[in-house]
């Protein structure tokens, strides 16, 4: 199972981006998406999001 995006704190930021070892997201619309398909499923942007908005 792929992270998620809790959208209502996610900021924008893009730092989850630059964690992201296999580029499996992107900022849409204001918020992270992540491509489930390409999500390895590894925390990297989890450790890394300010806000607190991705799990796994």
């Amino acid at each position: 199972m792929a992270a998620k995006v809790d959208t209502s704190a996610c900021a924008g930021c893009g730092v989850c981006v630059a964690a992201c070892p296999v580029e499996a997201i992107e900022i849409v619309d204001g918020v992270a998406k992540i491509d489930e398909e390409k999500c390895i499923e590894c925390g990297a942007c989890v450790g890394e999001c300010p806000c607190g908005a991705i799990s796994l």
